[in-house]
């Protein structure tokens, strides 16, 4: 499973310190992610993603009086390392490398 989210915390100019430490909490989890300048990648199963998702979304909730939390899920059976593959066949398709 692959989900996409990105957690913001409402009134607040500079986002750095809340998504560091988002970013350390998905770090230590184990769970292979990637993050961009819009959100952040995370795969595995089911229950340790939103296990995860519940601690960064609750980090924040302490922290600041309203969380905006976007969650966008692609739940394909029996795939496996889907954060590189899906842009791995994207290259193969195009015959040359991409930034990533």
């Amino acid at each position: 499973m692959l989900v996409e989210f990105s957690a913001i915390p409402m009134r607040k100019e500079s986002l750095s310190k809340p998504v560091s430490q988002i970013i350390d909490i998905i770090d230590k989890s184990g769970l292979s992610y990637q993050t961009t300048a819009m959100g952040t990648l995370i795969e595995g199963e089911w229950d340790k993603i939103f296990a995860v998702l519940k601690r960064c979304h609750n980090l924040l909730r302490k922290n600041y009086h309203r969380v905006f939390t976007t969650i966008r899920i692609d739940d394909r059976r029996g795939a496996k390392n889907r954060i590189k593959g899906k842009v791995d066949e994207v290259e193969q398709i195009l015959r040359r490398k991409i930034r990533r």
